[in-house]
């Protein structure tokens, strides 16, 4: 089974002076479904207070000795909510450039894809707790939980799929096996087999 690293979403807990990463179970039987073996990535390796200093070494040394195969960067929380996270993500995305290993971003992963080259966010309405019918390449009715859509494709993506009021929903890159998607295919109550076969195909499973 093909290695592959997932981002985690970061849960805060004041009360308890917490800081936690969280990963949906959903989310690792979808990608053991789909033939892979998942390995959640720890916010802690990037890790920035008076007390601890350190980042891209750490978190290199880690992917070294994990040699992930692929990656996914998983939904939840906003860009620029949690800095750890933020940074994480952008040094997993960095890796995958530099070693051109396939990557998937499900919903705030195809937004960090997005803040990652450049293109900003905007506020978007109605797609929150919804479902949408997805018209080009990806067809389909899909979830959505995002309050935050893409001002533009970036550079060297190319568009998907759209939602039914213009929004889009999917991006993939033009020469790198690098997709994103903004539903989140562990939250259908039995997975789509468009998700499954799209996955494995991106990331040669």
């Amino acid at each position: 089974m093909k290695v592959v690293v997932v981002s985690q979403r970061v849960d805060h807990y004041p009360d308890r002076g917490e800081r936690r990463d969280a990963l949906d179970q959903n989310l690792i039987s979808f990608l053991l479904m789909a033939g892979f073996l998942p390995v959640p990535v720890p916010n802690g390796l990037c890790k920035l207070s008076s007390q601890l200093s350190y980042g891209q070494e750490i978190l290199s040394t880690w992917l070294g000795t994990i040699k992930p195969q692929a990656i996914v960067l998983s939904g939840g929380n906003d860009v620029g909510q949690y800095p750890e996270r933020d940074s994480t993500e952008g040094l997993l995305l960095e890796y995958a450039f530099k070693h051109q290993l396939p990557l998937l971003g499900i919903c705030r992963g195809m937004q960090m894809i997005a803040h990652w080259t450049g293109v900003g966010l905007q506020p978007v309405h109605g797609h929150v707790g919804t479902r949408h019918h997805l018209s080009g390449e990806i067809a389909g009715a899909v979830n959505s939980f995002h309050c935050f859509s893409l001002v533009t494709c970036p550079v060297d993506f190319e568009v998907l799929t759209r939602s039914e009021d213009g929004e889009i929903e999917a991006i993939r890159h033009q020469w790198l096996p690098w997709e994103g998607w903004m539903w989140h295919p562990e939250r259908e109550e039995n997975f789509a087999n468009r998700d499954l076969q799209r996955i494995k195909a991106l990331f040669g499973g």
